[in-house]
């Protein structure tokens, strides 16, 4: 299975001639992501992680391709029908192939006075990858792949150490990069790398465009 990374939060899976890409928002390359993609899981309704139009543009174009996301998100691609399915935490599904399961159920709590935190939903698949969406819901299996949130209104640096810890995956990649400059991203990744590799994981930066097989 290929992994490739695109800006901010936006992945691709592509397995035997089939493509899954989770969380096209409007700081990613959406419309190259898409490219001939099956199946769409987004983690939750914000627009760095769900480029609405570009999404119904792609959909637009690929009859065969849909989409797994929470209810709120499903009710702003309601001209999909039912090519978008609700889907919440703890569900497992098929999605072009691709084995899917669930996790989680709440955005991370950004501050009190925001009202209670939309719902959000960490996807884990092919028992393989796992895209947590905003959250920091650790997974009640074995994580092999961790896509690790990197920078958020919602975190600290030591949350994400913590996070990285509790998950202990084999290997992380850092998303949700976009608001950090260059040498911001060199820093936290430092600082992320020297707790994961004491407890036996592997933190690896990819750039937006790079891809690595998993």
């Amino acid at each position: 299975m290929r992994l490739t990374k695109f800006t901010h939060a936006c992945v691709r899976l592509d397995d035997d001639g089939r493509a899954l890409v989770i969380d096209p928002g409007e700081f990613s390359e959406t419309a190259t992501a898409l490219e001939g993609a099956s199946a769409v899981l987004i983690t939750h309704e914000h627009f760095d992680h769900l480029d609405v139009e570009a999404l119904l543009a792609g959909a637009r174009a690929n009859p065969d391709m849909r989409v797994w996301a929470p209810a709120p998100v499903v009710q702003k691609l309601a001209e999909l029908g039912s090519r978008a399915t609700p889907v919440d935490a703890d569900e497992t599904f098929d999605a072009a192939g691709f084995s899917v399961r669930t996790f989680g159920g709440k955005h991370a709590v950004i501050h009190p006075a925001l009202g209670t935190p939309c719902a959000n939903v960490g996807f884990m698949v092919n028992e393989t990858v796992y895209h947590p969406g905003d959250s920091f819901f650790v997974p009640t299996v074995q994580v092999d792949t961790l896509l690790v949130p990197l920078h958020a209104p919602w975190s600290k640096i030591g949350e994400i150490i913590d996070f990285v810890v509790a998950v202990r995956p084999r290997r992380a990649f850092p998303i949700h990069d976009a608001m950090l400059s260059e040498p911001g991203i060199k820093n936290s990744v430092g600082h992320v790398s020297r707790f994961a590799d004491r407890y036996g994981s592997e933190l690896r930066y990819l750039a937006p465009g790079d891809a690595i097989e998993i």
